[in-house]
């Protein structure tokens, strides 16, 4: 338990010059912080063409969605205890250098070491921003400001893989990180200017216990996800001995919030029905949401063959459609409710995954956006909704809690969906090439030999030629020739089987998901006008016929 010191108490819940300064600091944080959970999907291919360990790909997110995660549950409560100022801004300067190692980085582990520390500082900024934006706006404000941040994440969000792909194409991949920079340091100044340490609590527990038994248990799950089947097999001790690890962990993590004070999750929450569906929905929805993100520029740039640009424009009707379907959304979820907005948004999320099981070699541009904008439209119509559910289905004085709790069920369903659909794209991956491989490069003669050995030993590692010229100039000129003729088609036809097998497991996922949003219970949403009684039916007709 520790006390803080008193602050100085700064009114900013009204309009003003500091009160300025602060929304355009958070902002640009937010702008950039989620900016940059989209623009490294369009640049990937690009990446591993140029440092290799295609193998690594997933865990290019997974790491800054890993600690991200972590680190949300303890960022509010820090907050509480020193202030909001001096946390957002030890979570801005964490993501700044994260950023600019992240565009040093010379291999595919180091930027993956590097995405992990980006993420703490993402993770602080992210549920802070908010945070701040409730201190210093009141009622309506507050909705409003609210609004407005739900736009600049849109937008954030809209922008990524358009941006990805230009600064691919016109620059280097490097600077997808290195813009991070000044525009950090921008808000940093603007917050530092305007913000005081406002609404700080007297007392603070930390649930050290609970915080350090979540994060071993999830980390522990992820590694055994990841590398299962991959470098290890799924019976070995490693394996077994993760998976193992993890159950025990989280088993202890819920006995130990079961008795802390100021639990990281109070699990009385669970009790709630509209809780326990809601993070359901959540988690299955981030699962889909972000295997698409990774694996449909994987496919077009590797398998139609389309630029890092192209494939942006595929990917930005995704997050027009969900820019849209939200504004429609919260309107629409006053007049039919919840349940029916999640089954539908649900719905139209499963159509997307059942629509991308029909991709191939041929399939147009055109064709890739118009599923994007099915995607997209059922996101819009879910993610609005999941917050609103669990604010209106609880007390104000928890209303944060359960936000927050939100928050991270859904980051663990992104990175844990990740995880698991990576290790089946690896091992899918694995069994394509490996075999199929062996007689046509056995033909190319001693040049083969080399080939033949990354065929069973790092068979991902020859997906490097369908993302870039520099693998095909490698090879002798006859080399080269044969290659593209009897390799690349085998290659592009192992990645689609790939990439449908991991559309196939997600489905079922989302499927689960639409069965889930069945079973949320019922929220009265403020605002929503309720249906009248018959008798105030019956009292409004005789006050006509007076009339």
């Amino acid at each position: 338990m520790t006390t803080a010191q008193t602050v100085e108490p700064t009114d900013l819940t009204q309009p003003s010059r500091k009160r300025t300064l602060v929304i355009i600091g958070l902002m640009l944080g937010l702008f950039f912080a989620s900016l940059d959970q989209t623009v490294v999907g369009t640049a990937m291919p690009t990446i591993i063409g140029q440092l290799g360990g295609i193998e690594l790909l997933t865990w290019i997110t997974t790491a800054y969605l890993l600690t991200s995660t972590a680190v949300v549950p303890i960022a509010g409560k820090l907050a509480d205890l020193f202030g909001r100022r001096v946390i957002y801004m030890i979570g801005m300067g964490i993501f700044i250098i994260g950023s600019a190692l992240c565009g040093m980085a010379e291999s595919m582990t180091q930027l993956a070491v590097y995405r992990a520390i980006q993420g703490l500082g993402g993770g602080i900024l992210m549920p802070l921003a908010m945070t701040i934006i409730g201190d210093i706006t009141t009622g309506e404000s507050r909705a409003k400001m609210q609004g407005m941040f739900m736009a600049v994440f849109g937008l954030s969000s809209l922008a990524g893989p358009q941006a990805g792909g230009w600064i691919v194409d016109h620059w280097h991949w490097n600077w997808i990180f290195y813009i991070n920079l000044p525009f950090g340091l921008l808000a940093m100044v603007f917050i530092a200017l305007g913000l005081k340490n406002v609404h700080v609590k007297k007392e603070v527990i930390i649930d050290w216990a609970g915080i350090g038994t979540l994060i071993v248990g999830i980390v522990s799950l992820l590694l055994a996800l990841s590398f299962g089947g991959n470098k290890y097999a799924w019976d070995s001790v490693e394996i077994l001995g993760l998976f193992g690890l993890a159950v025990v962990s989280l088993v202890s993590f819920v006995f130990v919030e079961l008795r802390a004070k100021d639990p990281v999750i109070p699990m009385g929450l669970f009790k709630n029905s509209v809780f326990t569906s809601v993070n359901i929905i959540g988690f299955l929805m981030s699962l889909g949401m972000f295997g698409a993100m990774m694996f449909i520029p994987l496919f077009m740039q590797g398998v139609v063959g389309m630029s890092p640009s192209q494939t942006a424009s595929v990917m930005t009707p995704m997050m027009l459609g969900s820019m849209v379907a939200s504004i429609i959304g919260s309107r629409l979820l006053l007049k039919i409710g919840l349940r029916p907005q999640l089954i539908i948004g649900m719905g139209i999320m499963l159509i997307g995954f059942i629509l991308f099981l029909t991709l191939g070699l041929e399939t147009t541009q055109l064709r890739a956006s118009l599923y994007m904008i099915i995607m997209g439209a059922g996101m819009g119509m879910i993610m609005p909704s999941l917050g609103i559910a669990v604010q209106e289905a609880f007390p104000a004085e928890i209303r944060g809690t359960v936000t927050s709790a939100t928050t991270f069920f859904r980051s663990i369903g992104g990175t844990v969906g990740i995880a698991v659909l990576g290790t089946l794209f690896n091992s899918k991956s694995i069994e394509m090439i490996g075999t199929k491989l062996d007689m046509t490069l056995q033909s190319f003669g001693p040049q083969g030999e080399q080939l033949l050995d990354m065929a069973h030993n790092s068979p991902q590692g020859l997906y490097s030629s369908l993302l870039s010229d520099t693998f095909l100039n490698g090879l002798p000129q006859e080399v080269a020739g044969m290659f593209s003729t009897q390799v690349v088609p085998v290659l592009k036809d192992a990645l689609l089987t790939s990439i449908h097998s991991v559309f196939s497991i997600a489905v079922w996922f989302l499927a689960a998901g639409l069965v889930a949003a069945f079973f949320v219970g019922k929220v009265k949403i403020s605002g929503a006008k309720a249906k009248p009684t018959k008798a105030e039916e019956t009292i409004k007709a005789e006050e006509a016929v007076q009339s």
